[in-house]
């Protein structure tokens, strides 16, 4: 595939997740795809995944633990196998009430017209914070959390 088909396909994937269509990602993705980003031990949809199954166990987990309120992927930029995205994200977690913003880039590695790598790169910290719990303490309605 081209850069420019790989660009469409990395669009037509961020559709599917607006839309909550996890089965359309998989279509997108080789089937020994690694999905990864940084470990956190609060953020239950973060560290590596493997394989399509391993797609449907990071975005399950992720609709269920967050309710992502903005999404915006603002620029592709696509050359030979890759194209990275530099976006950014609103959601509240579910289990604290927090809210976080996330200025992320994410990285697709393609090959066979398949998404073989996901990396993802954002503001970890404010992930974090958002999903710690804390004892007593509770984030101020209309507060969000940065870093």
């Amino acid at each position: 595939m081209s850069s420019e088909q790989n660009k469409q396909a990395v669009i037509r994937g961020y559709q599917c997740f607006k839309n909550g269509d996890i089965r359309g990602i998989q279509d997108l993705c080789a089937d020994d795809v690694l999905w990864t980003s940084a470990e956190s031990e609060y953020v239950p949809f973060s560290g590596g995944f493997r394989g399509k199954d391993g797609v449907n166990e990071v975005l399950t987990n992720m609709s269920q633990s967050i309710e992502m309120t903005q999404f915006e992927s603002q620029t592709f930029i696509a050359e030979g196998d890759k194209v990275a995205v530099v976006g950014m994200s609103r959601a509240t977690v579910r289990a604290t009430g927090k809210t976080y913003d996330n200025s992320w880039v994410h990285v697709f590695t393609f090959k066979d017209g398949k998404v073989s790598r996901f990396e993802a790169f954002g503001d970890t910290a404010a992930a974090a914070n958002a999903f710690k719990p804390t004892q007593g303490v509770r984030q101020q309605p209309g507060e969000t959390a940065r870093h």
